[in-house]
C-alpha cells in the first residue's frame, strides 16, 4: 500500500467552485533558531525587521512547540500530524553511511543520501493539500526519505522541490549538488543538480572559500520563482524549509556580514570539523547574526513578491523554527542570550530545545497586533491547514482503514487564528528523542521529563527555566503522567528510548 491511495479520497471537483476563495499558505520554517533569536521575541543584538513586521501584522505565539528537538523528526511531526511517540521518523537516522562514493571534480560524495522515510501507509501534509486542489511546492530540507526510497517529494504530493533531500548534505552551504524535482524541466523523479562552480574547489579547508554557489540563496530564488508563477485563481501551499541559521557558519562576504563584523568586537573562531563538514570560521558571532538577518531579508522579499502579485491579503504566512538553538560549527548561544530564558538547547526536551518562535500573518483573516499563549505543537498544523482548505475531519477523510490504528494527534487552531469558534485544547503534549534518550510530556503547567528512564517533574508556571525538580514532592502526579506517557509511546524498530516504570 502506498500513499497514493490518499490522493483519490477527496475529488478535486468538490473544491473547484470555491478554489479562488481559499487562502494560500506559505509555511516558512528555518533551522535551529532559538526562541529568543528574533527582535520580536526580545533579541537585542540581531536585526530582524521583516519578521518583526510579520509578527505585528498577525499573531505572535508564546507557547508553540516543535515536534522534536532535532530536524528530521520535527519535520516529520509537521508532515504527518503525529507526535514522536506515534510517528515513523523519531530521529536523524541516516542512509548515506557505508555506500559507494562518487566523484564531483576532485571531491568525493555519497552515492545515496537521505534520512529514514516517512511511513507510506500514512498520509502526509502535501498529499492532503494536493488532493484539495492546491499547487504544492517545497524548497529547502526534505529529510523524510533517502534518494530512491518510497518517500521522496515526487512521491509524496509535492509538485516542485528544490533543496536538500538529505539534512547532512545541508552541513555545506556551498555543496557539490542540490536535489530537484520539477515537472517543467522534465523530471520524473528527484534528481541531483550538480553545482559546477563549486566542484572545481575542495569541500573542506583551503580553497573552499572559492566556491560561489551559495545554496541558501539558490533555494530562496527558486522559491521566489515558484511564488511568482502562482495566481489568484489557484490556491497554493508552499513549504519553505530554509537551512539558515544551521551550521556551518558560512555565507557571502557582503554588506550584511560586514555590518556584524564591525559590530561585534568580542568575536569568536572555530577550528572546523572534517567529519561534520563544518569548515573553519572566523568572526563566529558576526557569521551567526548575519545568517539570521539574511533569513530576515528572504522573508522581506517573499512578502514583497506576494504584494506585487496581489496575493498578500489572502495568503497565510507562518514563520517558525524546527527546534531550539544549536552550538555547533562555532555558534555561541550564550553570547546572544538565545534561549529566551529557557533551559536547554537543540537535542534537549527541556523548553529551550522544543519551544520555538511561531508567527502567523493573514491580513484577510487575522486581526493584527495579537499575542497568544495558546499551546500548540507542530502536529497541529495538519488539521489546521486541512480545515482552512475545506476538510474538518482529517482522520475520517484521510485515515488508512487498513491499519489497526492510524494516528492523528493534532488539534486545529483555526479558532485561535480567526477569533471565531471554540478553541479545543490539548490534554497533553508528547515528545521523545532517542539520541539523548529523553521523553517529555506537558500537561497544563506541568512538565514531565524522563532522562534514561528517570522522571523529573517541573511546574512551568512558577519555574519556566526548569530548575526545581518536584518529582519527589508530587509522586501521584508523576505516576499519572507516566501512565499517559506509557500509553502514548508505541514501539519502533528503528528508534528507542528508556521507558520509566510505574
Amino acid at each position: 500500500m502506498t500513499s497514493r491511495i490518499f490522493a483519490s479520497l477527496v475529488p478535486l471537483t468538490a473544491f473547484s467552485a470555491f478554489a479562488a476563495d481559499r487562502p494560500n499558505i506559505l509555511y516558512i520554517m528555518c533551522d535551529d533558531m532559538g526562541y529568543g533569536d528574533l527582535g520580536c521575541y526580545g533579541q537585542p543584538y540581531i536585526s530582524t525587521p521583516n519578521i518583526d513586521s510579520l509578527a505585528r501584522s498577525g499573531i505572535r505565539f508564546t507557547q508553540a512547540y516543535a515536534g522534536s528537538p532535532v530536524s528530521a523528526p520535527s519535520r516529520a511531526s509537521m508532515m504527518t500530524g503525529q507526535h514522536s511517540g506515534h510517528c515513523e521518523v523519531r530521529g536523524n537516522k541516516e542512509y548515506w553511511r557505508d555506500v559507494p562514493m562518487v566523484k564531483y571534480g576532485e571531491n568525493e560524495d555519497y552515492s545515496i543520501v537521505g534520512q529514514h522515510p516517512y511511513d507510506t501507509a500514512h498520509v502526509v501534509l502535501p498529499e492532503i493539500m494536493k488532493s484539495l486542489g492546491y499547487n504544492t511546492g517545497m524548497f529547502g530540507k526534505w529529510a523524510g526519505g533517502y534518494e530512491g526510497s518510497a518517500s521522496t517529494p515526487d512521491k509524496r504530493g509535492v509538485d516542485e522541490f528544490y533543496g536538500y533531500i538529505c539534512q547532512f548534505q545541508a552541513h555545506l552551504y556551498y555543496p557539490n549538488f542540490l536535489n530537484r524535482y520539477s515537472k517543467a524541466l522534465g523530471d520524473t523523479a528527484v534528481v541531483r543538480e550538480v553545482l559546477t562552480q563549486n566542484i572545481e574547489y575542495p569541500m573542506y579547508g583551503d580553497g573552499y572559500e572559492k566556491r560561489k554557489q551559495y545554496s541558501a540563496d539558490m533555494i530562496h530564488q527558486r522559491a521566489l520563482k515558484w511564488i511568482d508563477a502562482q495566481s489568484a485563481g489557484q490556491p497554493f501551499f508552499g513549504v519553505l524549509t530554509y537551512t539558515l541559521p544551521h551550521a556551518e557558519l558560512a555565507q557571502p562576504n557582503d554588506s550584511i556580514l560586514e555590518h556584524y563584523k564591525q559590530k561585534f568586537t568580542d568575536d569568536g573562531t572555530y577550528e572546523g570539523s572534517v567529519w561534520s563538514r563544518y569548515n573553519p570560521v572566523t568572526h563566529t558571532h558576526a557569521q551567526f547574526a548575519a545568517m539570521i538577518t539574511r533569513l530576515d531579508s528572504y522573508v522581506g522579499e517573499i512578502m514583497s513578491m506576494l504584494h506585487k502579485k496581489g496575493l498578500a491579503d489572502n495568503t497565510i504566512v507562518i514563520f517558525t523554527s524546527d527546534n531550539g538553538p544549536h552550538e555547533e560549527g562555532g555558534a555561541d548561544p550564550t553570547f546572544f542570550g538565545r534561549d529566551g530564558k529557557l533551559k536547554g538547547l537543540k537535542r534537549s526536551c527541556h523548553e529551550g530545545g522544543i519551544r520555538v518562535p511561531f508567527i502567523v500573518s493573514w491580513p484577510k483573516g487575522i486581526k493584527p497586533g495579537q499575542e497568544s499563549d495558546h499551546i500548540l505543537a507542530f502536529y497541529d498544523l495538519m488539521p489546521t491547514f486541512a480545515e482552512i482548505a475545506g476538510v474538518s475531519d482529517v482522520p475520517g477523510t484521510y485515515g488508512n482503514k487498513a491499519l489497526e490504528t492510524d494516528y492523528f494527534d493534532g488539534i486545529s487552531f483555526v479558532p485561535t487564528l480567526t477569533g471565531s469558534g471554540v478553541q479545543k485544547q490539548h490534554d497533553f503534549l508528547y515528545w521523545e528523542f532517542d539520541e539523548t534518550d529523553q521523553i517529555a510530556l506537558r500537561q497544563g503547567p506541568w512538565k514531565l521529563i524522563v532522562k534514561k528512564g528517570v522522571p523529573e517533574l517541573y511546574n512551568l508556571e512558577s519555574d519556566l527555566h526548569e530548575d526545581n525538580n518536584l518529582a519527589a514532592q508530587y509522586p501521584q502526579r508523576v505516576r499519572s503522567m507516566v501512565e499517559i506517557l506509557l500509553r502514548e509511546h508505541t514501539s519502533s524498530a528503528h528508534f528507542s528510548v528508556t521507558l520509566p516504570s510505574l
